[in-house]
């Protein structure tokens, strides 16, 4: 069984900076795609970033895009979400996410229960908080 485990999260004032962290443990070779999506009260689930198996990122929010760097670690089963010029609006529970056929991509749009159904691994989730 794959279990997906985050940390890094925390509070932190505007302008700073937070790296996230996603170990699996189970996961084998055949997960290609890694990635972290978002959820702040009352908003839609927004995938953040996405990287393939080439260790390619291929997907950034607009929102994040400048700000944060997905990056992978194949041989640890560790992907990482580093954060910089965190703003309030990044205040949100983080999930990662990993799947063995699909592009995260086609994943934007779902809702948590929907996400957790249909990707092959989902994490518990993580709090970034972000004040002004």
């Amino acid at each position: 069984e794959v279990q997906l485990v985050e940390s890094g999260g925390g509070s932190v004032q505007a302008g700073g900076s937070l790296r996230l962290s996603c170990t699996g443990s189970g996961l084998t070779s055949d997960y290609s795609d890694m990635g972290w999506f978002r959820q702040a009260p009352g908003n839609q689930c927004e995938l953040v970033s996405a990287i393939g198996s080439d260790n390619t990122p291929y997907y950034y929010a607009d929102s994040v895009k400048g700000r944060f760097t997905i990056s992978r670690d194949k041989a640890k089963n560790t992907w990482y979400l580093q954060m910089n010029s965190l703003k309030p609006v990044d205040t949100a529970v983080y999930y990662c996410a990993a799947d063995r056929t699909a592009p995260l991509t086609a994943m934007v749009g779902l809702g948590v229960p929907q996400l957790k159904d249909t990707l092959d691994a989902w994490g518990l989730g993580t709090l970034v908080s972000v004040s002004s």
